[in-house]
């Protein structure tokens, strides 16, 4: 069986490998949808009600939802369409991105870590590439479909305004010096999309796993069939995809330096069994040069976590914490 299921046809049931064990299973297909998900307008008249929003979102909830965010609607629907376009390609052109290789700037994979390492693999295609500077990496993106480079270009500078926009925001909301998170601490500008084909039975497998962001900041475009879920309370519950809204999910390294005074919400995504969904990730992150530490400002009487360096963070990720993203934060948190 071809390894990249965007390759697949007439899948008529869940194979074997994409089986997960009853305890790690959606299990029931229909899920409670939420509907308290602050949804924040960032053209508000009054912006210093707006920045209150953002870092009460960031507090209390995890995350939230943005309009009038200043990407054009056109864009998003133009490079959503490229997506879907490019899945579908004849498999021979995917090949040439297909890598397991982690530090390779532009690639397309099947697995969290290691294909033929994993026990269970998940229901998605992921297609990554790195974006900044863009005249670094763009001759390494595919060229196909057409207009590929021109449009996802433009997506990746426009969202990239964005985030440093709504960034900017936490900075006067939180109190830091104008410019906090410029420079090495959101050095790393990736787009990743994950792509799901329909699955015949989606109470058996999962889109992607259980986890929490372990960058900085991430911005998060839906296409209209659900499958994102959060755990609130305990529960599991669907976000329900809003046309041209964008969803921002502050990562754990923002959840360090505002010394945990934000949530870093843990998701997954799970199947659908007639529809294929894709989504567009735009991440920033630290470079691995860069300190992580609680922002002095915030610090009262001791931080609650340690200095650490991205690479140090993401080997407890990876070997450690076994991809579990909070318990390899709590690696680094300094004991009470």
């Amino acid at each position: 069986m071809e390894i990249l299921m965007s390759n697949w046809s007439n899948v008529e049931c869940v194979p074997k490998t994409y089986i997960f064990p009853p305890e790690s299973r959606p299990g029931k297909l229909e899920f409670p949808v939420c509907s308290d998900i602050p949804l924040i307008d960032l053209a508000h008249n009054h912006p210093a009600e707006t920045i209150k929003q953002v870092i009460r979102a960031c507090q209390e909830f995890g995350f939230f939802q943005v309009i009038n965010h200043g990407v054009c609607e056109n864009l998003m629907d133009d490079t959503m369409n490229i997506f879907k376009e490019f899945f579908k390609l004849p498999s021979e052109y995917k090949a040439r991105f297909y890598s397991n290789d982690i530090n390779k700037s532009c690639r397309i994979y099947s697995s969290t870590l290691s294909y033929d390492t994993e026990e269970f693999h998940y229901w998605r295609d992921n297609f990554t590439h790195r974006c900044h500077p863009l005249e670094d990496y763009i001759e390494s993106w595919p060229d196909k479909p057409i207009k590929y480079r021109e449009v996802v270009g433009e997506y990746t500078i426009e969202t990239r305004k964005l985030l440093f926009k709504i960034l900017e925001m936490i900075c006067k909301g939180l109190g830091l010096e104008r410019g906090y998170f410029d420079g090495e601490v959101s050095k790393t500008h990736l787009l990743s999309v994950n792509h799901h084909i329909p699955c015949p039975n989606p109470s058996l497998t999962l889109g992607m796993p259980v986890h929490s962001d372990p960058n900085l900041i991430t911005l998060l475009q839906q296409c209209d069939v659900p499958g994102l879920q959060i755990l609130k309370d305990g529960q599991w519950i669907g976000v329900q995809p809003l046309p041209h809204t964008l969803i921002v999910i502050p990562g754990l390294q923002l959840k360090v330096i505002s010394n945990d005074k934000f949530i870093t919400p843990v998701h997954r995504v799970v199947t659908h069994p007639k529809e294929a969904r894709t989504t567009i990730g735009v991440f920033l992150g630290p470079s691995p040069e860069s300190l992580i530490k609680p922002a002095t400002g915030l610090v009262r009487n001791e931080p609650v976590f340690r200095a650490f360096t991205y690479p140090e963070f993401f080997k407890a990720f990876t070997v450690g914490a076994k991809c579990d993203a909070q318990l390899a934060l709590n690696h680094f948190r300094n004991k009470p």
